[in-house]
């Protein structure tokens, strides 16, 4: 009787067995299940960012993680490493992971219309993050900074430093693919084309600029002819070789006190040590914008004239709350439009600050932006 117990055991375990390995044999072969998201989150967003080799998007990263992590909701954030393939292919990622409000700042402006198709395809809702996508109308909004009101602040502190006439220019933009750059360079030409028509500034290293000094306004076409002979592509080389270049061939009668118009902080910096190195010149005043760090050390230092403060927190808030109205089925908040070559994109633009040593410890520490212990020599 034993030994008949055992076997009708043995048995069942066996049969057991077999229909658990049938199972598992079965569903391995079927395609996977999409499942709701776990805990109480309300909706799902995905963030693309450009590259992670500069400060700026690093810091945007960071800002990202604490808002979300703080409204009480996860997020996935990929970056594209300057590669408009891997854009479309981290685009791509989110929609098969269900999110419902992709949120892309473009490598390529141009080129990130087609990875905006597919997430509006899919029925997500795009919003272009800084940068703006271009030529495709499915883009639903623009979180942004008011780039114009940057380029024109940039060139406003070169204008209020200036004295005299023959002041030698030197004007640097950021990369052709990115819409911000014509934009930028704009604002700039809106305050600094004045004072190239009255001989207060002296343009030195672009000779479509000196063809175009008496438009008070160029096309977007004119824009490109001067931004593709002073492009820093925004990188940090191509910044340093591109100034080494324009002094090497300018006389030191075109050096002296220069002014220089730096699309951004990274491009700054490096453009100054350059500048700095040179005998020929006696001063200069540079321009920056994002409040980098390593930057604000260098206004400290007296390395750097000035940054624009746009305050990623604000930015970052503002993305949030623009998801938020979307996937609970309201608009978000708008003042204005962009035209990205297809459609008026609608937009709330938020302000941005100008930084220099008079106001930088307010501005970027008393604001709780950055601790004290991030810089030495405070003011």
């Amino acid at each position: 009787m034993y030994r008949k117990k055992t076997l009708f055991v043995l048995m069942s375990v066996l049969i057991l067995t077999s229909m658990i390995l049938s199972a598992c044999g079965t569903k391995a072969t079927e395609a996977p299940v999409a499942t709701e998201p776990e805990g109480d989150a309300q909706f799902s967003v995905g963030v693309v960012l450009p590259t992670k080799d500069e400060p700026r998007w690093i810091q945007d990263e960071t800002r990202f993680r604490e808002a979300f992590e703080a409204a009480g909701y996860d997020v996935e954030i990929l970056f594209s490493q300057g590669d408009s393939a891997l854009e479309k292919a981290n685009v791509e990622a989110l929609i098969s992971k269900g999110v419902k409000v992709i949120i892309i700042c473009p490598h390529d402006a141009t080129a990130a219309a087609a990875a905006a198709a597919e997430a509006r395809e899919a029925g997500i809702k795009v919003i272009s993050y800084d940068r703006l996508i271009r030529d495709t109308d499915a883009v639903d909004y623009y979180v942004t900074f008011d780039s114009v009101s940057v380029g024109e602040a940039q060139a406003q502190y070169l204008v209020d430093k200036a004295a005299g006439t023959g002041n030698p220019l030197y004007l640097y933009a950021g990369a052709a693919t990115d819409n911000n750059a014509f934009l930028f360079f704009e604002g700039a030409w809106n305050v600094l084309q004045p004072k190239i028509a009255d001989g207060t500034f002296v343009i030195k290293n672009s000779s479509e600029a000196v063809a175009l000094q008496d438009k008070a306004t160029l096309t977007r076409d004119e824009m490109g002819k001067i931004i593709g002979q002073v492009t820093t592509d925004w990188k940090f080389d191509v910044a340093k070789n591109l100034a080494e270049a324009h002094l090497t061939a300018a006389a030191a009668a075109d050096k002296g006190d220069a002014f220089i118009l730096a699309p951004n902080d990274g491009t700054a910096r490096a453009i100054a040590d350059v500048f700095a190195a040179d005998k020929d010149v006696t001063s200069y005043v540079v321009t920056g914008q994002d409040a980098e760090i390593p930057s604000v050390q260098y206004i400290i230092d007296g390395k750097q004239s000035m940054t624009v403060l746009k305050d990623v927190r604000t930015l970052v808030s503002d993305a949030i709350a623009a998801a938020v109205a979307y996937l609970e089925g309201k608009t978000p908040a708008e003042t204005t439009t962009y035209n990205n070559g297809v459609i008026d994109v609608p937009a709330k633009p938020s302000v941005v600050v100008t930084v220099d040593l008079s106001n930088v410890k307010q501005a970027v520490v008393d604001s709780g932006y950055y601790e004290a212990s991030e810089f030495t020599g405070l003011p």
